[in-house]
């Protein structure tokens, strides 16, 4: 039965490949009031963090009425949600990181390494040619991602649905969340985050969870971390992993937000 009083802001990857959340939605549609917006495009003023994080908290605010939002992001939004949690930490209940990006360039190397090294021949002649098949960058965007989603995968059950790629809006926001983490603004701003936070991660997948996970350790203090067997970048489409991970969200969400209204348990957890 929802609880209209708990709800949860679900935030899509990319950056700028908005949809395919429609599982995870789902899963959680019984439970909490869940609202899932479409982050910002691109237009006449270039992309930032800071711009999709004041977005965020304009739908916040917005929903002054009820108890401070779960934040659940998958990849970049695993990022975004982070971001927002630092610049923001009253505003943000329990926070799940899934297949979260990196925040390094040794994280970034290591993913390009597994990549190169799934890669085969075939493919990287595929992805050369890609720039003359197709001209349109949304377009490209699209195939490059259809392209890597095996090298993303374990032994996925249905392809992500219902992406919708923006070029523009993907170079922007990561050549931006790049620049602040050679500034050194992240992840060392996310000391100021208050909530616990879980990741959820694939064992199988490019983004190196555990990297990621000792790059954020120090700055998170109530950070869990758990990895799924047999599992990569999209666990909710996952064929040996996506019961585990629907339950471990669920029960995580519920046993988080159980204590924090009991105000003894949570002081004590």
């Amino acid at each position: 039965m929802c609880d209209t009083n708990s709800w949860v802001i679900i935030l899509h990857g990319g950056p700028g490949v908005s949809g395919g959340m429609g599982p995870l939605v789902q899963a959680l549609a019984d439970r909490f009031r869940v609202l899932t917006p479409t982050q910002r495009t691109s237009g006449v003023e270039p992309l930032t963090v800071s711009r999709h994080v004041e977005d965020l908290d304009d739908l916040v605010r917005a929903q002054s009425d009820v108890s401070r939002p779960v934040l659940v992001g998958f990849s970049w939004g695993a990022m975004l949600a982070l971001a927002y949690a630092a610049a923001h930490p009253e505003n943000v209940g329990p926070i799940v990181l899934v297949s979260c990006g990196t925040f390094d360039r040794a994280a970034r190397q290591r993913l390009n390494e597994l990549l190169h090294d799934r890669m085969t021949d075939n493919l990287r002649r595929q992805l050369e040619q890609l720039p003359r098949n197709v001209t349109d960058p949304d377009e490209r965007l699209a195939s490059m991602g259809n392209l890597l989603l095996p090298l993303y995968s374990y032994e996925l059950m249905a392809a992500p649905e219902d992406l919708r790629c923006d070029a523009r809006a993907h170079r922007e926001t990561w050549e931006d969340m790049v620049r602040l983490q050679d500034e050194g603004v992240y992840p060392s701003a996310f000391a100021r985050i208050e909530s616990p936070v879980l990741m959820l991660h694939g064992a199988t997948d490019p983004h190196h969870g555990r990297m990621i996970r000792d790059s954020l350790a120090p700055f998170l203090r109530r950070l869990e971390y758990v990895e799924l067997e047999r599992c990569g970048h999209y666990p909710w489409l996952e064929k040996h992993a996506r019961v585990e991970f629907f339950s471990v969200l669920r029960d995580w969400l519920d046993r988080k937000l159980r204590d924090a209204a009991d105000p003894i348990i949570d002081r004590n957890g």
